[in-house]
This record gives C-alpha cells, sequence and structure tokens, in this order.
C-alpha cells in the first residue's frame, strides 16, 4: 500500500483488532467491521494502521482458513483480500462464499492482478478490484462504498424478510388476489378468472393491502418483487 509519509509498517499478530494494540474478541456491534485477509504481515499492518485512524475498525488475518476459524462472517462491514495466499485463494474464497449462501462485500487488493482476473472478481460481486500498491485516500473510498454496500444489502433483507412475513399472514385466496393485483389486473379482470363477484374482490384486495401494510399499488408491487422466487411463483 501506497502511503503519502513513505512510513514503514510495524510488524502484528494476525488476528488483532489493532486498537491500542490489543486482541479483540468479535463482540457484537453496530459498527461496520473491515476484514483484511493477506498472508503478507506488513500489508496488513498498514492497512489495519490506516483503517483504525479513522476510526474504523479491523482484523487481519493470514488466510481464509484463520479468518473462518474466527467465526466473524456475520458481521456488518467489508473484506479486503488478496487474490494469491496460500491454501485457499481470493477468488476461491469468494466463490465459496458464494456457494455457502453467505453474502459479503468485498475489495481485492493484490499485486498480480490481470483483466481477466479482475473480470472474474467483479462479475462474481466484487465492490472493488484495486492493485498494489495504492494511495491510502483510493482504498479508503473503496472501503467506503464496500461498507455502505453491505449496510444497504442488510437493509434490503431485512425488507425481504418482514414482507415475507407479511405475505404469509395471507389468506391462499388473498394471495391469488395479490398476485392479480401486482400483475396489473383489473377488479373486474380479476373476478372473472377466480370466478368470483368483483365486490369480494375488492374486500380481498382492501385486506391485502391492509395485511401487507401498503398503503399504495406501488407499495404493494415494492414488496411483492421483494418476496423471494419462490414465493412469487410456487410450483
Amino acid at each position: 500500500m501506497m502511503r503519502d509519509a513513505n512510513a514503514l509498517p510495524i510488524s502484528i499478530a494476525p488476528d488483532r483488532s489493532h486498537r491500542g494494540g490489543r486482541e479483540r474478541a468479535a463482540a457484537p456491534s453496530a459498527a461496520p467491521l473491515v476484514i483484511i485477509v493477506d498472508d503478507d504481515e506488513a500489508v496488513r499492518q498498514s492497512i489495519c494502521e490506516l483503517l483504525t485512524s479513522v476510526d474504523i475498525e479491523a482484523r487481519a488475518f493470514a488466510s481464509a482458513r484463520e479468518l473462518m476459524d474466527a467465526d466473524i462472517l456475520d458481521r456488518q462491514g467489508c473484506m479486503i483480500l488478496d487474490v494469491r495466499m496460500p491454501g485457499l485463494s481470493g477468488l476461491d474464497f469468494q466463490s465459496q462464499l458464494a456457494a455457502s449462501g453467505i453474502p459479503a462485500s468485498i475489495i481485492f487488493l493484490t499485486g498480480h492482478g490481470d483483466i481477466p482476473m479482475t473480470v472474474q472478481a467483479m462479475k462474481a460481486g466484487a465492490v472493488e478490484f484495486l492493485t498494489k500498491p495504492v494511495r491510502d485516500q483510493t482504498l479508503l473510498d473503496a472501503v467506503n462504498k464496500a461498507i455502505a454496500t453491505d449496510r444497504a444489502r442488510r437493509g434490503e433483507t431485512l425488507v425481504a424478510q418482514r414482507n415475507a412475513e407479511l405475505y404469509a399472514t395471507l389468506t391462499s385466496r388473498e394471495r391469488q388476489v395479490m398476485r392479480a393485483v401486482v400483475a396489473g389486473a383489473l377488479n373486474k379482470q380479476i373476478a372473472y378468472d377466480l370466478g368470483i363477484s368483483e365486490i369480494t374482490v375488492k374486500l380481498h384486495r382492501s385486506n391485502v393491502m391492509k395485511k401487507m401494510q401498503a398503503p399504495l399499488v406501488a407499495h404493494l408491487v415494492r414488496a411483492w418483487q421483494t418476496l423471494p422466487t419462490d414465493v412469487r411463483d410456487p410450483a
């Protein structure tokens, strides 16, 4: 990493949070955590010093295995991964996280990048792909972007979970009506398709709006779009 003041890095243990030199456990916290995985100890130290200088909590690891043993993957924040490391590479770790259903906001920082590697990482959802040496501000900008991305994703997940819970309170008929409403069908058409009266459709529609806490049809459509595909299109 390129230091503006050309400061030399200081040696550290691989799994410290680097606040005052004391080791920290992964205690529950609302503050974002930046996880650094790089087999170069000097790089780990340099990045941790930079992040803690702007009050961002950081923990560093020499390998993906060390990180997984620490059991902190559920913390909000982001990861800074080297590409080439002993054992599991950064790209392989990204793939493993995705296969395990663990979303992660990832920044790749490597001295061995090329265009195909960059394309692979970005297609798999990486926030940034940076090459060493990197300027402090460039890395900080990437970290802030990655944290914001993770925060937005978590917020969307909470909204989706809430909408799924509300959807579960609907009756079978109300779900049929909701599906038709979000598809743009009018009450008369819904009544004909379902073989019920238009007045009954209006009652079901009103119940759907109340249960889904949607004051407008536009809100109902947005709620519908957050539902899992298997819920929207049951077999």
